[in-house]
């Protein structure tokens, strides 16, 4: 099944610029999903397994590594990526 996730990152730190990025470079090292970057949110498509794994062991990098943060994900069943036809 295919997913759809939208996450926005809020690190709580007052130089938030590298911890937001951080994530977002690890998250395009993946090369089975697809990534989008906008001013607001990162999107994520692909494989509900490995796109819930992949986001799962980023954020856990992500605390380990800057400790506090906010991440608010929504998840939609499907593919929504702009290259795709959106049915609903």
């Amino acid at each position: 099944m295919q997913v759809s996730v939208e996450i926005s990152k809020y690190p709580l730190h007052q130089d938030y610029i590298p911890f937001i990025q951080g994530f977002i470079d690890r998250l395009n090292q993946h090369d089975d999903i697809k990534v989008l970057t906008n001013t607001m949110s990162t999107q994520v498509f692909g494989e509900f397994d490995l796109v819930t794994s992949i986001i799962n062991q980023e954020m856990k990098r992500s605390f380990e590594t800057f400790g506090k943060s906010i991440f608010v994900c929504k998840f939609i069943a499907g593919d929504l990526s702009p290259t795709q036809s959106a049915v609903i």
